[in-house]
Parts: C-alpha cells; structure tokens; sequence
C-alpha cells in the first residue's frame, strides 16, 4: 500500500502560497512555502494517519480545489490549463486545517505534539519549527499566510473537526499498522 501523501502535501502547499502569497521577495518566498508545506505536513498525516488511509486517498482521489477557489472568488474556468494537475490533488481539508495550524501557534504545536508517535513520524527526523516556533523573519515573509482574519474563511470549513480530532487525544493516530502476516493469520 500507499503511504506517500507528497501528491497532496505539495499541492496544498502551493493552493496556499499562491491564495496567501508572501511579501518580500524570492527568499521571502521561500520562507512562506516551507511554513506552507510544514502546515501541509502535519495537516495530511493528521488527515490520513494510516497507510490504509494513504492508499484510499489514493485510490480515489483528494476531490479537488474547485470550493477553496471559489471562496477566493477565482473562477475555475478562468484558471490557467497548466494548473488543473496539481489542482486535482488539492485536499479541501488538508487545506483548512494547515489553515487552522497557520493561523494559531498553540493549535499548531498541539497537532505536531499529536503526532510525536504516529506512524507517519517515526524515522522522521525534520521538523516543524517554521511552523510551530516561527521567527520574525518567518512572520514577517509570511504575513498573508499566517493573517487569522484572511485564513478564517478557509480554516473555519473544517475547524470543528481537527479540534475534536486533537481534543480526542491519542488514538488511531498512533496505533501500529497491522502488517501482512498478522492479518492473514487472522
């Protein structure tokens, strides 16, 4: 099975540095898109915790980024053809929550604190200080990105879920992958 989210990751990392652009330049730019696609990051393995979970989204697909682009009032018909690839990998919920951690540090460190033994963290050895612990340099370059009142219309779509999801505590998140021989003594 599947457990590569870097399709999903990717794209909603680029929805949100294009929707929130950064201010400042090329290296300001950058700073943006790493705080993006640490957001990202932390919001699919949240979102798909399991390879079982990985492999579904990949089966049938993330859905799309039709709903985001319409909150920003882009109309998809006007959309640039190069861009429907990786628009199709848009996650609408990856998207909201990575929102959600952008715009609140303490919600932020709660859902990588969620994550510390999931399966998708283990032998993981980045981090997600830019996103977690931002400098003034971070801020600053990516202050539409992180702006609380800009992200509110996307991030509020599924809030509700990602607070009950990290307020449930630990759970499927950190259960071990059933491996194959297990299943099959079964």
């Amino acid at each position: 099975m599947s457990d590569d989210l870097s399709p999903v990751v990717a794209a909603a990392a680029q929805w949100l540095a294009r929707a929130y652009p950064a201010v400042g330049g090329v290296f300001a730019a950058t700073l943006s898109e790493v705080q993006a696609r640490q957001a990202a990051t932390v919001a699919a393995w949240l979102r798909y915790p399991t390879s079982t979970d990985a492999a579904l989204l990949d089966l049938l697909g993330p859905g799309g980024s039709d709903r985001l682009d319409g909150l920003g009032g882009a109309d998809p018909a006007e959309r640039p053809h190069e861009d429907h690839g990786w628009r199709t990998w848009v996650d609408e919920v990856v998207v909201s929550w990575a929102a959600c951690l952008l715009s609140d540090p303490d919600l932020a460190a709660a859902a990588v604190a969620a994550l510390a033994h999931s399966a998708h963290a283990r032998g993981y050895e980045g981090g997600f200080a830019r996103l977690t612990r931002p400098s003034e340099r971070d801020v600053a370059a990516a202050a539409l990105l992180r702006h609380p009142d800009l992200l509110a219309p996307v991030a509020d779509l599924h809030r509700a879920e990602l607070v009950a999801l990290l307020e449930a505590g630990p759970d499927v998140r950190d259960a071990p992958e059933p491996d194959a021989d297990s299943a099959d003594a079964a």
